[in-house]
């Protein structure tokens, strides 16, 4: 049975073929998601596999994630092996070390080589040798670990492939492209060394999402060829369906967005969403508590409510105001304050805000609403506090993108000089924080609530004091 020849530019798009006809021996993929980036890696990955050693054949140890693109992965390979009419045998799950317990799925083929699908394991690598592809490898749960125990399987000319979408910045995927970057230049999703310029060994390809769908990615999806306004359509709709920023940014866009200093995590905030939180019309009655951030130009003006429902403070409502006259600001917080039993409230009285917090006070009185002058100190203090509800789980906000943008687009930079630490955060159509300090501000006055007890002593007028 002869083997069949593949005309690649039938089953890949531009960028497909062009990572296939790069022959480096170190090359790296930084890559959008769902670009069929495995895809063209396993049928590499047979072509390497179903060559005799004479003709430069070699076993490939694949290495992703997690376990079902392992499997995926050996799907594509068998379907290669069919379509080229390589002759080859599916072995399924077999033991390579009984007493390490190093398991891997593996195709073998007449050439005598085989893949093999392996986990993440670095113990998995030791004692190995032939081509080394590393899927995902800013997902792999130790990179260092891993990169240190594969790396020798290569060391008698084998070629390494190292294929991921990004997963924050620091890690080892991030510097290894970072150095990969250094001394080339872009040309059509492939970095070039620069004449005259030091450059690290590894070649590198560049596929953002943008970059697919202009090569046909869409198309291929659709079944069809799709005019340039329906490619537009196509890429909104991936964008809004990925449901923030960060996550468009890294898994669509190759761009490694640090969510380390993002001082509220996703995780941290979509544990206090909630579908009930921020309707008005669920208000139960009960005592409540408001913050109040104020814009008027650049930055929002917005009043979070908190109602207090047993332990556990509930928003109720949120009001945005842009681009308004103070009157209006008034006449809005009139309404909140007359409709809610509001107990106490912040309210952001930094430059613009010592007029309305002056206002506010003589309308609804110095026991009720307390001015916040924003100081380094004092924002550390309102968002650590926020922080702990957030973790303590005893707040809950509306499931809503733009309020869980702006709670995640503040961030915490170190204090220098033995100063405290700064809250930063980039100006954006969704606003400034705004949301996030008015929702801080009003959990700082619920929790520091100033309480008035009251007791009596034997022969004593009755006293009161407060803590």
């Amino acid at each position: 049975m002869k083997n069949r020849k593949v005309d690649l530019s039938q089953y890949f798009m531009f960028y497909q073929v062009q990572y296939l006809m790069d022959k480096s021996r170190f090359k790296m993929w930084e890559k959008t998601r769902r670009g069929g980036m495995t895809y063209v890696q396993s049928f590499e990955d047979v072509e390497d596999a179903s060559l005799t050693k004479k003709e430069g054949g070699m076993d490939v140890f694949f290495s992703s994630a997690d376990l079902s693109a392992a499997k995926e992965y050996i799907e594509y390979c068998a379907y290669w092996a069919t379509l080229m009419n390589k002759v080859s045998k599916y072995l399924g799950e077999i033991v390579l070390d009984k007493e390490k317990d190093v398991k891997a799925y593996c195709i073998e083929f007449a050439s005598g080589h085989r893949i093999l699908a392996l986990s993440s394991n670095p113990k998995q690598f030791r004692s190995k040798g032939g081509k080394l592809v590393l899927d995902e490898f800013a997902f792999h749960g130790d990179q260092d670990a891993m990169w240190k125990a594969a790396r020798p399987i290569v060391t008698w000319g084998f070629p390494v492939r190292i294929i991921s979408t990004y997963n924050g910045k620091g890690n080892r995927y991030a510097r290894m492209v970072a150095d990969a970057k250094k001394g080339k230049v872009l040309r059509e999703g492939r970095w070039y060394p620069v004449p005259g310029k030091k450059s690290n060994p590894f070649s590198l390809h560049t596929t953002t999402i943008l970059d697919a769908v202009s090569w046909g990615l869409a198309d291929k999806i659709m079944g069809r060829l799709l005019t340039l306004e329906e490619r537009q359509a196509w890429l909104d709709e991936e964008r809004e369906a990925t449901g923030d920023e960060d996550t468009w940014m890294q898994e669509y866009m190759c761009q490694p967005v640090d969510g380390l200093d993002a001082w509220l995590s996703y995780q941290l905030i979509s544990g206090v969403e909630h579908d009930q939180a921020g309707r008005p019309e669920l208000y139960q009655g009960g005592h409540c508590y408001f913050g109040n951030d104020i814009g008027i130009r650049r930055d929002l003006w917005v009043f979070w409510v908190w109602e207090m429902v047993g332990d556990v403070l509930w928003t109720r409502e949120v009001s945005c105001l842009h681009k308004k006259k103070f009157k209006e600001h008034d006449t809005e917080m009139n309404r909140l304050m007359n409709y809610y039993k509001m107990t106490r409230g912040e309210m952001d009285q930094t430059g613009m805000g010592e007029k309305p917090v002056e206002d506010a006070k003589e309308e609804y009185g110095e026991d009720v609403v307390e001015g916040v002058v924003f100081t380094p100190q004092s924002k550390v203090t309102l968002a650590r506090g926020g922080k702990e509800h957030f973790q303590d789980k005893t707040c809950r906000i509306p499931t809503q993108p733009e309020i869980r943008e702006d709670f995640h687009m503040l961030r915490c930079v170190a204090g220098t000089g033995g100063n405290a630490p700064r809250f930063v955060a980039d100006h954006s159509s969704l606003g400034h924080a705004d949301r996030t300090w008015a929702a801080f501000l009003g959990l700082d006055a619920a929790t520091t609530e100033t309480i008035t007890y009251g007791f009596e002593e034997a022969g004593e007028p009755a006293e009161e004091f407060s803590l």
